[in-house]
């Protein structure tokens, strides 16, 4: 019996527990089923007091209790709002400090999930000052000597006064008026990258000039954005994911360099050494160029003999003044808008791994565990090195290899060549979280008619020239996976890509994904081998964005989609920019195709007949950039909320950006005070 029939059992006379006990013990199963009974009474009438707090009460309490507040329902696309709990919860507070800037500030961030800062506008207008009420800081003559100052000019931690502009704030063309508050939201996220090795310059320095990028170009060093820990605080730069400035870093270089933090340099060892703080300098390392226009150096490097190492955050770059006594390693945050390819971010599903694993790590040849894994088991890899090899891939007929990186590792594959995958009749190979650069993934046309499964989740195979095996020079069009068996079933989830190149009879999944062909008039998907006018196979896209022209045998159907392609004026030998063969079979819903197109059925695609005005505006087609594939806030409607579920199209359709949008709206007018007017600003 449980504790609560013991209790009842006792409290009977000794007399009726000896009948009991001769009878068989009939009175206490029956007292077990009473207690059971008094059990869920009891914990109903907890269940009852617990449903009065928001804190503690059933799911499906928490709507009620907000109706008794007044609460209003988002779109449950931010944690903090998927469920009301946390808002309910928020919502008293919030209302205790209504207007306040820093309760809206919190108010963004929770409701947005984005980085926020408000700014109250009118307290940087510049006005005719009463003696009775002096404001030391609002000069209409900046402090040129300010150098920190004058970097925050017209950004969210603008400190200098402004004349007024009485335009209304809402329409986005003004900001500097008596009534205005702005709401600064930053889009892009700051994605670490953990010891990773630095990637020599060969034709400069002499050992001694080193690149952040992985990749070996220059890009953008972003901060780790610090949580605030009380809602009064309002947002500073060390708050938000913003690019590293020259200036900024050096004056406050402890706040951002070391173990940790937005930046480090270490000396490859066991364990790695840190390159001491006092031996950091700030510089700018832009390009020397001579007459004619050719890098010879880069300008402000550290003497030698100094021990000095010199870092421009602007352009990632590194300058040793003597050569390192080891590989440097670094660990630095660069920014993009949404966790998709090869990453350190957590995967929600990752490839299960397939016995035996073998671990790989520190750069060690990857070959040697693909062979020992041929009749199925996966290779993992632990880290963020580089592993600069052209393996060959082979799995025996009926088996699975997969080929992955754990959860908080971007491992980078440099290849120099074409990377052949051999799979057996029924073989799967998986690869999972990896970034591939100088070579070409090619399946070939094997014999039989048996089917082979190639997954790729995660990963990234970067747009751009790729070296070959036959010596041909490198195209920005190369294709970064090449698919030449017409059986095969191809599946990308979460991937950036270059061209792909499939078979006609193939099958091609492409789930958030980004196939970039570099430019709108180059080819994107098309058949292998040297026809250019030869078609791919079968198509599904879902919230994809494609850079680049498509001929595809057959668009079985794609959903919330942008087709980013044009035809070359005037010697085209393409019919349409997106081309399907079969156009009786498939569907086109939600998407924006070229005009032109050739495509099955369309279903509230844009632009409409006639239209030539709805088109997508990007911040960025460039692979790299922070913003890559960001649709402009210049972008009609029509497109920013033309998905099947008013999102976006493309492949930010899964962050839901206009619903955040709605939703801060929604709450702003609940909590802002009477007379101002609130304009959402991206800072990013």
């Amino acid at each position: 019996m449980n504790t609560a029939a013991d209790r009842l059992y006792e409290l009977l006379p000794a007399i009726h527990r000896i009948r009991d006990a001769e009878q068989g013990y009939p009175l206490r199963e029956l007292l077990a089923l009473i207690a059971e009974q008094v059990a869920a009474i009891e914990e109903n009438l907890e269940q009852l007091y617990d449903d009065q707090f928001i804190e503690t009460c059933a799911p499906w309490v928490a709507p009620y209790i907000g109706d008794l507040i007044g609460y209003r329902t988002l779109h449950g696309v931010v944690p903090n709002v998927a469920s009301p709990r946390a808002d309910v919860a928020n919502t008293i507070r919030y209302r205790r400090r209504k207007g306040t800037a820093s309760m809206l500030e919190q108010l963004a961030r929770d409701v947005t999930g984005w980085p926020a800062r408000a700014v109250e506008f009118f307290q940087l207008l510049g006005w005719a000052q009463n003696m009775n009420h002096l404001r030391m800081g609002a000069h209409y003559a900046p402090d040129l000597r300010n150098q920190e100052r004058l970097h925050w000019r017209d950004t969210a931690f603008d400190a200098i006064a402004h004349t007024v502009d009485v335009r209304r704030i809402s329409t986005g063309a003004a900001r500097h008026n008596i009534p205005n508050i702005g709401l600064y939201l930053w889009r892009v996220r700051a994605f670490p990258l953990t010891r990773s090795p630095a990637v020599a310059d060969p034709a400069i320095g002499g050992g001694l000039c080193f690149r952040f990028n992985p990749l070996g170009v220059d890009m953008a060093l972003y901060n780790t954005p610090e949580t605030e820990e009380e809602i009064t605080h309002l947002a500073e730069p060390r708050n938000v994911p913003m690019p590293l400035a020259r200036r900024l870093l050096k004056a406050r270089l402890d706040d951002y360099y070391g173990s940790g933090k937005s930046l480090c340099l270490e000396l490859d060892g066991n364990p790695p050494q840190l390159i001491a703080r006092n031996h950091i300098r700030i510089c700018d390392l832009s390009d020397i160029k001579d007459g004619g226009g050719n890098v010879i150096a880069w300008a402000h490097k550290p003497a030698a003999g100094s021990g000095l190492v010199a870092i421009d955050p602007v352009l990632g770059r590194i300058a040793f003044a003597d050569a390192p006594a080891a590989a440097p390693l670094v660990s630095f945050h660069y920014g993009y808008t949404i966790a998709i390819g090869g990453g350190e971010y957590e995967r929600g599903d990752p490839a299960v791994a397939v016995t035996p694993v073998h671990t790989v790590q520190g750069g060690a040849a990857l070959q040697l565990a693909l062979d020992a894994v041929q009749n199925g088991g996966t290779v993992e890899v632990t880290d963020c090195r580089r592993y600069v090899e052209t393996p060959s891939i082979t799995v025996n007929a009926g088996k699975t290899v997969v080929l992955r990186a754990v959860n908080g590792a971007r491992p980078l594959l440099a290849a120099s060549g074409d990377i052949a995958l051999n799979l057996g009749a029924g073989a799967t190979l998986i690869l999972d979280g990896w970034v591939i650069s100088g070579g070409t993934l090619m399946m070939a046309a094997f014999a039989d008619t048996q089917p082979r499964h190639l997954v790729l989740r995660d990963c990234t195979l970067i747009p751009g020239p790729r070296s070959k095996g036959d010596g041909s020079p490198p195209q920005d069009h190369d294709p970064g996976l090449v698919v030449s068996h017409a059986f095969a079933r191809v599946e990308l989830e979460r991937c950036i890509t270059a061209p792909l190149h499939i078979a006609a009879d193939a099958e091609v999944s492409l789930i958030e994904c980004i196939v970039d062909a570099t430019a709108q008039n180059l080819i994107a998907l098309r058949g292998p081998g040297t026809d250019a006018l030869a078609p791919g196979g079968a198509l599904t896209l879902e919230s994809c964005t494609v850079i680049g022209k498509v001929h595809t045998q057959q668009l079985t159907l794609a959903s919330d989609c942008l087709f980013v392609a044009a035809l070359d004026a005037g010697a085209d030998t393409w019919k349409a920019p997106l081309w399907t063969e079969r156009r009786q079979q498939g569907c086109v819903r939600f998407s924006w195709v070229p005009p032109g197109s050739r495509t099955p059925r369309r279903y509230h695609c844009q632009p409409e007949e006639g239209d030539q005005e709805t088109r997508p505006h990007f911040t960025s087609l460039r692979y790299g950039d922070p913003a890559y594939c960001q649709l402009r806030q210049s972008t009609p409607d029509k497109i920013r909320r033309g998905a099947h579920d008013e999102s976006e199209m493309g492949v930010l359709h899964g962050l839901y950006q206009p619903q955040r949008e709605t939703n801060l709206r929604v709450r702003l007018e609940e909590y802002l005070r009477f007379g101002l007017e609130a304009g959402l600003i991206y800072g990013s």
